[in-house]
């Protein structure tokens, strides 16, 4: 098995516990305090990651990927900000499966704005991943 599918495969385990773990932990408490108490603490466990790694050389940042790396960074907290808030407001398998929306909609993006190649196959797909999450959803 090549070494980016296992990667993938423990990405997607791990992001299916988030939406547990963030319904039980939202219960009484505000969904945006959760998610910077969430931030703090994916920050802290990444840190520690990448200094117990070696992995603290910033000098291959120049501007542009200093700015990328920042608006994936403002992109992904803005996620997390809604998703803690749907998820506190909402049925979790309805928010989970229209948030899973986001995977059709980065291989569009890949397409338009890296030029990727979006062949059949993969518009397929992306179509039955939101037609699966509207089902799953309504």
């Amino acid at each position: 098995m090549p070494l980016y599918i296992f990667y993938a495969l423990l990405a997607a385990f791990f992001a299916a516990l988030v939406p547990i773990f963030g319904k039980l932990g939202l219960r009484d408490v505000d969904s945006t305090v959760a998610t910077v108490i969430r931030a703090f603490i994916m920050f802290a466990f990444l840190f520690l990651v990448a200094t117990a790694t070696g992995k603290t050389n910033t000098a291959g940042f120049d501007h542009r990927a200093l700015l990328f790396v920042t608006l994936s960074g403002v992109a992904g907290a803005l996620s997390w900000l809604f998703y803690f808030m749907a998820i506190k407001n909402g049925r979790t398998t309805a928010v989970i499966a229209i948030d899973k929306m986001s995977v059709a909609l980065a291989m569009i993006l890949a397409s338009l704005v890296l030029g990727e190649r979006m062949d059949f196959k993969t518009a397929v797909g992306a179509v039955l991943i939101v037609l699966g999450a509207l089902l799953v959803s309504l």
